[in-house]
Order: structure tokens, then sequence, then C-alpha cells
């Protein structure tokens, strides 16, 4: 897989439940407090696949003053947990990463001071998950998806499948891998998007028929990809012998950038009846320091130059209506129509719960 999207997607594919010392790194030529125009530093809290360029962190010092430092805290759970544990004493102005399967817990332990930013009016309504009191901004947004090798359902005269039906066909057996629901981001968004799909009392019949079914379990993204998966280019010694994978809709576009000549489709496809939408979402955290350059950040953030780098750094979607996506996107990219969602506190209620029942149907 290409080397940005495995630096954009590994922190976020294995929830890990350590707490790691955050790392810190500057940006836009950060050097102390100082910045353009004798500006402050605003300080952005984020997990470890938080990509940007150089460029558009430039262009945001341009037109505040502000030079932005970003600090970094593992994935995204144990970045939500650290701002929880260090919320008398945050680490920084704006936290970003926080996705719809944690805010919960962020609102529960008050993290945020309510913003309305600007630049709101551009972006769709049902990715406001907070729009009442704006305590968090959406950001962007993805899909975890069950991601194909073309190759061999074309060698095999073998439809690839496009539903969670299809995955417990005697067709299709033993062809899936997926991640581990209580030990990565994505097995829990997958578990989520059948709960979803098959309701509170028929979600764990379906997982038992896709145990039956050979489904294989693995501890996180990078193992199930890049090992286990047979389409992945992820530079691997050996392919995998698996030609389903739960992944992102975005992978397919990565893996043909920097291919060169680019070819006619892309070598993975995206069955696009079996997704979950995960939303990113920015918050100005409490007890901030630099209050009004939080401000703009998140002004910023919902900007076209931010909006517009966002998918080549991180493979994730703008949520700004305005913001175009790269050619590579729209070429190669799967277009999700009907992606499953569950609200925020449902999931916070039973997660937990959820993740239990799953581990003794399919880990046992």
């Amino acid at each position: 897989m290409n080397t940005n999207l495995r630096r954009a997607v590994v922190a976020a594919a294995v929830a890990a439940l350590g707490l790691p010392a955050l790392a810190a790194c500057g940006g836009s030529g950060d050097k102390g407090s100082a910045g353009a125009g004798g500006g402050k530093t605003v300080t952005l809290v984020s997990h470890d696949s938080f990509l940007v360029s150089d460029s558009v962190l430039k262009e945001f010092t341009k037109q505040t003053g502000y030079t932005v430092k970003v600090v970094k805290g593992g994935d995204a759970g144990q970045a939500v947990n650290q701002a929880i544990l260090s919320k008398s004493h945050p680490q920084g102005d704006v936290f970003f990463g926080v996705d719809n399967t944690l805010l919960s817990r962020a609102f529960d332990n008050d993290l945020f001071t309510p913003y309305e930013a600007k630049g709101l009016d551009r972006v769709p309504k049902d990715v406001q998950a907070d729009a009442a009191r704006h305590r968090v901004t959406p950001v962007d947004s993805g899909d975890i998806c069950v991601n194909y090798d073309r190759a061999y359902f074309a060698d095999h005269k073998l439809a690839p499948p496009q539903s969670f039906d299809d995955l417990i066909k005697p067709e299709y057996k033993n062809l899936l891998v997926t991640e581990n629901s209580a030990t990565s981001s994505p097995g829990l968004a997958f578990q989520l998007a059948t709960i979803a799909k098959y309701g509170e009392d028929n979600w764990q019949d379906y997982w038992k028929k896709l145990k039956a079914n050979d489904v294989e379990v693995v501890n996180g993204w990078e193992q199930a990809y890049n090992e286990r998966f047979s389409g992945s280019a992820g530079g691997k010694k050996a392919k995998g012998d698996k030609p389903l994978v739960v992944s992102y809709a975005s992978s397919p576009p990565a893996e043909v950038v920097g291919v060169n000549p680019l070819p006619k489709e892309s070598p993975t496809g995206v069955a696009t009846g079996t997704c979950f939408r995960q939303i990113e979402f920015a918050g100005l955290l409490k007890g901030a320091k630099n209050t009004e350059g939080g401000k703009a950040l998140i002004d910023f953030m919902l900007g076209k130059a931010f909006q517009e780098d966002m998918p080549l750094q991180m493979y994730v979607n703008p949520v700004n209506e305005d913001a175009k996506l790269p050619e590579v996107f729209t070429k190669y990219g799967a277009k999700i129509a009907d992606s499953q969602t569950l609200a925020p506190e449902k999931i916070a209620k039973n997660r937990d719960q959820w993740v239990k029942a799953w581990s003794s149907i399919v880990l046992k």
C-alpha cells in the first residue's frame, strides 16, 4: 500500500489501550512561540495519522499570524483518552481526530468549549453531529468497507461480493479477513455496520453465519491488509491468500498514487454495500491557552486550502461542499451512496457489551 496511506491509517487501525507520551512536532516553520507578524503559536492535538502539507500550514500563518504546533498522541482512541486524563491542564488549544465512535466519550468528559465555526454553512447537516451545541466541528469523513482483489475474482470467474448478505454465501467461504473489534478501529466499525444493518436483535446471528463461513480475524489493519490480503501492494515478501479484507473506501486510489503509468482501474475494489461512515471532528479544548488562535485554526480547517489537502495526505474526504477531490479520487475511488451509521450516544452506551458479545461468538 502507498506509504502515505499506511502512515495515515495504521495509527487508526490498531486501537491500543495504552497511553503513550505525546509526541510533538512543529509546523509552518514553528520557532518557539513567534509566528508570522509576531503572532503566537496555536497547538493542535491529534492522532498519529494527522498529516498536512507544510504549504497549507504556512498559508494559515500568512492569513492569521499564528504558527501551528502539532502534538500527536498515538491512535485516535489513545489521543482521546490522553486528552481526558490531561483535561485539567490541556496539551493544546484544538483537538482533532475524535470520530463518531468516540464522540460521546469526549462529551461525557466535557472536553470542549462550544464554538460555531465559520464555514459550517458549506457543510452538510448529516455530518454535523453536534449542530445544536457546536462542541465539535466536522472536518472529514471516510468509509470503512470490505475491499476485494479484482484479479482473484477475475481469475476465478466469480463476481465480487457487494453486500453483507453476500459475505455469508457459500461461494465466499474462507475468503474474508477482518480485524478484531476489541483491538482495531476498522474492526469495530465493521461490527457497528452489521449492528446498524441487522439491528440489535439480529446482528449476532449474522456473525454466527459469518464465522461458519470461515471469516479470519487478526489483530489490526496492518496485518489484515498488508499480510493477509491478496490484493495489497504493501511491500510484503509474499502476498496473502484472502481476496476480501475490511479496509477503507480510499484504499483503491491509494493503491495507484505514484504508479506510472496509471492503470485503467485500481487493483482493488470496494464492496459498496458493506460500509460504515466515520466522521472526524475538531474541537476547542476547554482551558485552552490560545482560544482565539484555536478558533482561527478550526475555521481554517473548514476552508478550501485545508479541505483540498486532506485527501492525499490522510486519505479522507472533505466535508466542505466547495472543496474538490483530486482526480485520483474521482477516477479510482468508490462512490458510497448508502453507508451505515449509528448515533454516537448509542455506540457509547453499548460499545463494551457489543464487543464482548462479538468476542464470545467469533473468538471462542
